[in-house]
């Protein structure tokens, strides 16, 4: 019913140069973001803040979508426009997080399993009514001392599954997330298992819950070593074995691969895409970015809650999301952020 325009949304959220800008933190997380800069986390805060990432001019040259928040999708510009059709008009596609959290999986110490699946057919139809075009679910994988397990691995698996199903029919795009976390001090090579063994089994709940994978983004976990890991690796050690994981897991027929930065820092985080695509290897998939912190880091910093600032939020989130642009190509440079620093 819904296959060419699931086909069509899927085609634009990775089109050339493009990538997807996530708004949508939950109440506990943008109020964490608020806190650093010391303004209180409110009702209209939250919509000034996303209303300057929102109406940023030109920034659909680099970002093809915007992942929102329930609040968010709800809202309306300053001048009244619903956020939704400020999005469409400036020729970005709105998405929506419908996932519940990851909560704490039973008889696995240690583990979650994201929750959400109860009633989402029918807010999935709320949602495509409101202008939703494709939506994320965001599955947590935790490596420790003996973890993650297979249980764990296989409910979240299972979860994405039966959550992209329901987009699908619902007409709507769904972003899988299954994001293996950088907490720790686990290696590179262990990063690299995990990592594998989650995504085959992610493909295989797909494959089982007949969910169409060219209707269906991956937005993927770096194959990266723990923050707390005294043997971190290379920006090229971690492209290599990136690539090398998703080359042995992901369908060919999958439409692209979108990166979560995971708690890189924003330079990093864009180092890493870019030398990825910068390899020159022939992949059946392109490889962009779905950053939160990542591309909106500059631009909070810069607001500080201010309405005289929103200028120069919004020229950090034009920079950022430039930067990344660039990184889809293989064109970016370290020598580009200085640029624009003296700019």
């Amino acid at each position: 019913m819904f296959e060419r325009e699931l086909a069509a949304t899927a085609a634009a959220m990775v089109a050339p140069g493009k990538g997807i800008l996530a708004i949508d933190e939950s109440g506990g997380t943008i109020k964490k973001r608020f806190d650093s800069i010391g303004i209180e986390s409110k009702v209209e805060t939250r919509r000034a803040y996303r209303d300057l990432l929102i109406t940023a001019d030109g920034l659909s040259q680099f970002i093809s979508g915007m992942i929102l928040y329930d609040e968010t999708i709800r809202q309306a510009a300053q001048d009244g426009t619903p956020f939704v059709e400020v999005l469409k008009k400036n020729g970005i596609l709105a998405g929506i997080k419908v996932d519940a959290g990851a909560k704490n999986l039973a008889g696995a110490p240690g583990e979650t399993v994201t929750e959400g699946l109860d009633g989402l057919r029918e807010r999935l139809a709320e949602y495509k009514k409101l202008g939703a075009d494709f939506a994320k679910w965001r599955a947590v994988i935790t490596i420790g001392k003996d973890i993650p397990t297979a249980c764990c691995i296989e409910a979240n698996a299972h979860a994405l599954a039966r959550y992209a199903a329901l987009c699908q029919e619902a007409g709507i795009v769904p972003i899988v997330e299954p994001e293996v976390l950088m907490d720790g001090e686990h290696t590179l090579e262990r990063s690299l298992e995990v990592t594998e063994n989650t995504l085959h089994a992610v493909f295989h709940a797909l494959y089982r819950q007949r969910v169409r994978v060219e209707h269906t983004i991956l937005k993927a976990s770096m194959v990266i070593a723990a923050k707390g890991c005294p043997q971190q690796a290379s920006v090229q050690q971690v492209a290599e074995a990136t690539l090398r994981c998703l080359k042995r897991t992901v369908p060919a027929a999958l439409p692209g691969i979108v990166f979560l930065s995971g708690g890189q820092s924003d330079e990093l985080a864009t180092a890493h895409l870019n030398a990825m695509n910068a390899t020159g290897a022939t992949l059946p998939w392109p490889l962009s970015f779905s950053y939160g912190r990542a591309l909106q880091a500059p631009a909070l910093k810069a607001w500080q809650g201010q309405a005289a600032n929103v200028p120069a939020a919004q020229k950090a989130l034009f920079h950022r999301s430039k930067m990344n642009s660039a990184a889809c190509f293989g064109r970016y440079r370290p020598e580009l952020e200085k640029e624009a620093r003296s700019a």
